[in-house]
C-alpha cells in the first residue's frame, strides 16, 4: 500500500500532492476530483504543519489506497502530534452571516467535511490518524 512520510513542513506540501496525484491519474479521475482532492489534502496536511505539532516539528505520513469499483481515493493522514478530532468540532452556521461579515477562518475544516464522501478520526499509539474516502 502506497504511503510517504514526510517532515510536517510547508516545504513539503508540494511532493505529498505529488503522491496523491500520481494515484489519482491510475484511476483517470476527473479536473473536478482533482481539485476537491486538492483542497482536502492542502488543508488537513497545512493544518497539521500549523497545529498538531505547534513550535515543534514532527512527521506526517500519507497513505494511499485506491479502488477501482467503484473508483474511490482513501487517504489516510496519521501524525504524532497534539491529539485533534476534527469530527468533534462544531460545522460553522454558514447561513448566519454573509461572507463579507464572517470573520476570517474556520471554514477549512467545513469544506474538507463537504468535500469527501467519508471522514473518521481516531487516537491510536499515540497517533491522530484521519482517513478520508472520496468517491472518484
Amino acid at each position: 500500500m502506497p504511503e510517504m512520510t514526510v517532515n510536517a513542513a510547508p516545504e513539503q506540501v508540494a511532493p505529498v500532492m505529488d503522491f496523491v496525484n500520481e494515484r489519482l491519474t491510475a484511476l483517470g479521475c476527473s479536473n473536478k476530483v482533482r481539485f476537491d482532492v486538492y483542497v482536502v489534502d492542502d488543508e488537513i496536511f497545512c493544518n497539521i504543519i500549523r497545529y498538531a505539532y505547534g513550535p515543534e516539528t514532527g512527521t506526517v505520513t500519507v497513505h494511499v489506497e485506491t479502488e477501482e469499483d467503484p473508483p474511490a481515493l482513501t487517504m489516510t493522514f496519521m501524525d504524532r502530534g497534539v491529539p485533534f478530532d476534527p469530527l468533534a468540532k462544531e460545522m460553522p452556521d454558514t447561513t448566519a452571516l454573509p461572507a463579507w461579515e464572517r470573520p476570517v477562518g474556520g471554514l477549512g475544516l467545513f469544506m474538507v467535511r463537504r468535500l469527501v464522501d467519508e471522514i473518521a478520526y481516531v487516537r491510536r499509539d499515540g497517533k491522530n490518524v484521519l482517513t478520508l474516502r472520496k468517491r472518484v
